[in-house]
């Protein structure tokens, strides 16, 4: 079932109205609290477009998203459909209930300075990166750089070479495409929209997105 088929068809009268719908800028930082039982929609609003993603217990920083635990608990070395998101304690943060693109990177990690300058060269290094969005944005929240741990890539298209290597291709999003989650505790979503330019995760040309948060009583 795509995520658009949760609500086709259904009379105009009890169409549910999300509590919140934004739109994050290119190259922008966001963040924002999803109570237990809320749904947590992202939109690929142009097609390819990479979205950085953090979760932290709402209540609690230092229980936050685990990568390796998710990828060891599901078995897979992607994100989508039925997927559950894991914290550092070992519990279910949100489940994945939705999914139009099919893919979701969580071993590549996030675009620093430092890496950029590695990767693509010094002329590099004083581009926005998505390490600089996510310490900007965990700062508003009493948090620092320490806490930033490995994140999900909403969206972005990281196959595995045949010698184990990472590969950072063309995005496989559509105009459109939307990931869908339904949060198992209250928690904190910190989102890069990822300023990448110089590999293709991006199109090479950042674009907006849309971030939007549906009750759990209007679904």
């Amino acid at each position: 079932m795509s995520i658009h088929s949760l609500f086709d068809g259904a009379p105009a009268h009890v169409a549910p109205a999300p509590r919140l719908d934004v739109e994050v800028p290119a190259r922008a930082p966001w963040s924002g609290v999803v109570r237990k039982g809320e749904r947590l929609r992202l939109i690929d609003s142009r097609g390819q477009q990479a979205v950085d993603t953090l979760f932290y217990r709402a209540d609690d920083f230092a229980e936050r998203y685990s990568a390796q635990d998710t990828l060891r608990v599901q078995g897979s070395a992607y994100i989508s459909t039925g997927t559950r998101l894991i914290s550092n304690e070992g519990r279910v943060m949100l489940t994945v209930v939705a999914d139009t693109c099919g893919r979701h990177d969580t071993s590549a990690g996030a675009c620093s300075c430092e890496s950029n300058t590695a990767r693509f060269g010094r002329e590099t290094k004083f581009l926005h990166a998505c390490r600089d969005n996510f310490v900007l944005e965990v700062s508003r929240w009493g948090m620092t750089k320490r806490d930033i741990v490995p994140n999900i890539n909403f969206f972005m298209n990281v196959p595995i070479a045949e010698n184990g290597d990472l590969v950072i291709d063309d995005g496989i999003s559509a105009p459109g495409s939307c990931v869908e989650m339904v949060a198992e505790m209250d928690v904190l979503c910190v989102i890069s929209n990822c300023p990448q330019v110089n590999n293709p995760c991006n199109g090479f040309n950042p674009t907006p997105i849309r971030v939007q948060i549906y009750p759990s009583s209007g679904l």
